[in-house]
């Protein structure tokens, strides 16, 4: 299981150790890490607002204009299964940590030990988070993670699933692919099935993906996938 992991601390020194010791964790349990590091609350909740796929938050707590704790309860509105690690100097704060359901509290010096003990904690909530459908495609059976299908295109006779690694042929109905994949996912055309959290924009007659592409809106569609689209963010709530 790849992770895509944030680093946000105001301390560059803070930041370069964080990176060896998750370097040295992914080496040794054999795991594939995305590491983005962040100097500020604010510089991270620029970069989320262009990719709200990463999976485990290290947050400092003492920061400039905005905390640790403030930016992980703004996270937390519209993201409930992020992994949110803090690591401090001052514990102060651990109270807080309740309030956005913290897995844990780490104090600075951090320990390599705990870390790793830590991450491998967050790898397994995020494991048992993860969501599947069994699909007959490619000529075979298929168990696909729900997460990494962007969206969904009737092509002919047949669905046609665009994923973040590969596309996979199917059979399978578009009525019974959008019963099954859940309330994530919204038909935005007949012919279109769209996963929520990969819609970066909506316009009158198009809807542009995270992935720089754009599949057709129906017109009579425009105000309900508006209304689901904000609904899944936490009721439109500014992240700025």
């Amino acid at each position: 299981m790849n992770l895509k992991v944030a680093v946000c601390d105001d301390n560059e020194t803070d930041i370069k150790y964080m990176i060896q010791c998750l370097n040295d964790w992914s080496h040794t349990a054999n795991r594939v890490l995305e590491i983005h590091t962040f100097l500020s609350a604010e510089q991270f909740l620029f970069q989320y607002e262009e990719e709200k796929d990463f999976q485990i938050l290290i947050l400092d707590i003492e920061m400039g204009k905005m905390n640790g704790v403030e930016l992980a309860k703004k996270i937390r509105e519209v993201n409930q299964d992020i992994q949110i690690l803090f690591v401090t100097g001052y514990p102060d704060y651990m109270s807080e940590g309740y309030e956005v359901d913290a897995l844990h509290y780490l104090m600075k010096p951090v320990s390599q030990e705990k870390l790793v003990k830590v991450m491998e904690k967050a790898a397994g909530n995020l494991k048992s988070q993860e969501k599947y459908i069994l699909l007959q495609g490619n000529g075979e059976m298929l168990r696909l993670p729900v997460n990494k299908i962007i969206y969904v295109e009737v092509f002919s006779h047949s669905c046609v699933l665009h994923m973040t690694d590969e596309t996979v042929e199917t059979r399978t109905s578009i009525g019974k692919l959008e019963s099954e994949l859940g309330t994530e996912f919204i038909r935005v055309h007949r012919s279109f099935l769209v996963h929520l959290s990969y819609i970066k924009k909506i316009v009158k007659a198009e809807i542009f993906l995270e992935s720089g592409e754009a599949v057709p809106l129906a017109r009579r569609k425009y105000a309900e996938v508006n209304l689901a689209f904000i609904h899944f963010y936490g009721g439109g709530q500014d992240l700025q």
